[in-house]
């Protein structure tokens, strides 16, 4: 266990400082925080799909963004890394969902888009977060999925135009 020696450069700080530092981080830190999900289709018109390992359901590939990433290059990383799949091209931006308690872990604003990926689902990379990737067909999708996406895969499949939550 670390003394208070560990953490001498905080108590060095005159005694405002800490008050301004937090106020700072709170204003800095409590901002949502920007992700993708995918409607991801391969060749057959068939929709991959992710296991949670947290809640065990059913979700759409996707995932926060990265410090000084975009998300052009930010949802070609989240399905390699929880699917396994490669992303070919995207298609269109069905949606921009921001409803604060889609997710308990944090308020976040998610770009959701259309797109291609070629198969096979060879699985997450980290099995911890993501248990498994599978292609259903249309038909065959789980009613409920995680974090209130089922309203934006059906805002998705049934077209039109772009959804601002």
């Amino acid at each position: 266990m670390q003394d208070r020696e560990g953490f001498a450069p905080l108590s060095r700080l005159p005694k405002g400082a800490l008050g301004i530092l937090y106020e700072i981080a709170r204003h800095l830190l409590r901002r949502p925080v920007v992700g993708i999900a995918a409607i991801a289709r391969d060749e057959r018109g068939h929709l991959l799909l992710v296991r949670r390992g947290d809640t065990g359901t059913w979700a759409l590939p996707g995932g926060t963004l990265e410090w000084g990433e975009t998300l052009l290059s930010g949802l070609p990383r989240e399905i390699a890394e929880e699917t396994g799949a490669d992303w070919l091209s995207l298609e269109r931006v069905t949606g921009v969902y921001s409803r604060p308690d889609r997710d308990p872990r944090f308020h976040a604003v998610t770009v959701c888009v259309e797109g291609r990926v070629a198969g096979p689902a060879r699985g997450p990379k980290n099995t911890m977060e993501i248990k498994e990737a599978r292609f259903f067909a249309p038909d065959e999708v789980p009613e409920d999925l995680a974090m209130g996406q089922r309203d934006m895969l059906d805002d998705a499949l049934k077209g039109g135009q772009v959804v601002l939550e």
